[in-house]
């Protein structure tokens, strides 16, 4: 099964970094994340990576060029304005009428790819995301006039569920893409949902995005030097 990796953003919330390189090439303890991502699925077994890149995508293509891996890696340049649908779009080609895996490459988790798929099986959708709930940022405080009823230290729990990445997708997904303005998130996935064929495996394990320099911090803390 080949693994998708969206890697052709802007990164303009962390321009910290991305003003010199791709944000899937920032480094988390020593290794790009886009490297670990692809380390966890080939955890699992897979080895058959397609990167849609965009934006300063010959730093992506150099890194992996430089170097050998145990796995295969396909740099696919999908357009330095094209969106996350757009880029699945562009690979349809490649990824023909097979089921594949995708994700965003500027996240980590510890969800198995096994259980995943094998959730996706059994569901008989067109589409399966992970469900994830982040970390709250802050505690919440309940008032009674001005004295505070109840205090509560913060809790992943007051979260509600969010799209994570780590996908799986029947070939059925090119249907609902239209184009290279596509976001993914918006109708294509808005529109299986009104169908019943979105699904949603649940994590309750490691999950963090890198949108944020503090983002990156909190990875930092997480992630042990490998």
């Amino acid at each position: 099964m080949k693994v998708v990796i969206l890697a052709g953003g802007l990164g303009t919330r962390i321009s910290e970094y991305t003003r010199n390189i791709p944000k899937p090439m920032i480094k988390i303890k020593g290794q790009p994340i886009l490297l670990r991502i692809m380390k966890h699925y080939y955890k699992f077994g897979f080895n058959d990576f397609y990167i849609a890149s965009g934006y300063k995508g010959k730093i992506i293509k150099n890194y992996f060029k430089n170097k050998k891996f145990n796995f295969k890696v396909n740099i696919i340049d999908t357009g330095l304005n094209t969106m996350t649908g757009g880029r699945v779009l562009r690979l349809k080609k490649i990824l023909k009428s097979e089921t594949f895996l995708l994700t965003y490459g500027d996240g980590l988790s510890d969800v198995s790819i096994k259980k995943l798929i094998r959730f996706h099986k059994k569901s008989k959708n067109y589409v399966t995301l992970t469900a994830v709930r982040p970390p709250a940022r802050f505690g919440a405080i309940k008032l009674h006039g001005n004295r505070v009823k109840v205090f509560k230290e913060k809790s992943r729990l007051d979260e509600g569920w969010i799209n994570g990445g780590f996908f799986v997708m029947s070939p059925k997904i090119f249907k609902f893409i239209k184009n290279d303005k596509s976001y993914l998130e918006r109708q294509p996935l808005e529109n299986l949902s009104k169908k019943n064929k979105l699904g949603a495996y649940k994590h309750f394990g490691f999950w963090q995005c890198m949108d944020t320099l503090r983002d990156k911090e909190i990875l930092e803390k997480k992630i042990k030097k490998v």
